[in-house]
């Protein structure tokens, strides 16, 4: 049992969020890379929920808050400000339940991400990239239309249908010494932890976050939870700050956040490229990039990473290569 100041989870109600969400997500696979391992002197394992529903493991939470809600709570549809996944998951959990979705969006998300939004039928409205941005933006929405606000993070209903991932690895994987997630707003991080903790308790949960937006670091560290400052990461779904609930669940099944520079978020996007011959997006990359900048504390670790995403803009890089013919 983990007993929070608001809420509690149990292995039956992580167990029941699972059976919920099955209808509407993928399982998705394990890959490994004998390479890698070879490489890293590690047994690595990772998580492809880059092959997740809507390409990323924001649909495991979305699908559980909006299957979780009444009829009268969603009457109106449902609401979020998002960056790009979280965003891609609510429109297409509302749609399966067939309510309107409201998405405020970042104006500099990317293309890819803002087009799959419309393309599955919600509406779109931009905002700066600021949280008070959008916040001021998501509180007219709701005013307007009414609709049920399901946050990207903060919020137990999403936590626990990230924590179905994290179950679905130890399921599969064994005897892990370490799971590694990225953390931006914590809700994939908060969710691995529980489930950890729940089945796995000897498996330790680290997390990884760009030095440029580690606002999660700072709050982990000092123990008081802190506002992320502009972010200039190449990983855009990590660029929001630290939710509160999530903090403190992070703060007490958490053993370690690390930090990855730009350069090790690109070599590590690389590898998984050329070795694991799969798409992820920055943000996927960053457990990889924590154990390039440390690779002797990881050597002979049995490790999963969630790779969390694949929902990249290519035009540019097939506009360069017809620009070279």
């Amino acid at each position: 049992m983990i007993q929070l100041n608001h809420f509690s989870f149990d292995q039956n109600s992580i167990l029941e969020v699972c059976k919920r969400i099955k209808p509407y997500i993928h399982q998705t696979p394990i890959l490994t890379s004998q390479s890698l391992d070879k490489m890293f002197g590690a047994n690595l394992f990772f998580k492809c929920e880059n092959f997740q529903k809507t390409g990323a493991f924001k649909m495991r939470g979305a699908a559980n808050a909006v299957f979780s809600l009444s009829d009268s709570d969603i009457k109106n549809g449902v609401c979020t400000h998002s960056s790009g996944n979280h965003a891609q998951a609510l429109a297409w959990a509302a749609r399966l339940r067939n309510v309107p979705a409201y998405i405020v969006m970042p104006n500099n998300s990317p293309a890819v991400k803002k087009q799959a939004v419309l393309g599955y039928g919600a509406t779109v409205i931009e905002s700066e990239n600021t949280l008070q941005d959008r916040e001021r933006n998501l509180a007219e929405v709701m005013q307007k239309t009414k609709a049920f606000f399901v946050p990207p993070y903060n919020d137990y209903a999403v936590i626990a249908g990230q924590a179905s991932c994290a179950k679905e690895i130890i399921d599969e994987t064994p005897d892990l010494d370490i799971i590694i997630s990225p953390v931006g707003g914590g809700g994939l991080l908060s969710g691995t932890a529980i489930s950890t903790h729940l089945f796995s308790p000897k498996t330790k949960v680290f997390a990884a976050e760009p030095i440029l937006a580690d606002d999660a670091f700072e709050s982990f560290y000092s123990g008081i939870l802190q506002t992320q400052r502009p972010p200039k990461t190449i990983a855009d779904g990590l660029r929001t700050s630290l939710g509160e609930k999530n903090f403190e669940i992070i703060q007490k099944y958490v053993s370690e956040i690390r930090l990855a520079t730009e350069e090790q978020i690109v070599q590590a996007m690389k590898l998984i490229w050329e070795r694991l011959k799969i798409v992820i997006e920055p943000s996927c990359a960053l457990p990889l990039a924590i154990i390039l900048a440390n690779p002797q504390d990881f050597a002979g670790k049995r490790i999963a990473m969630i790779l969390t995403g694949g929902n990249v803009d290519l035009s540019s890089f097939f506009e360069n290569l017809l620009s070279q013919k």
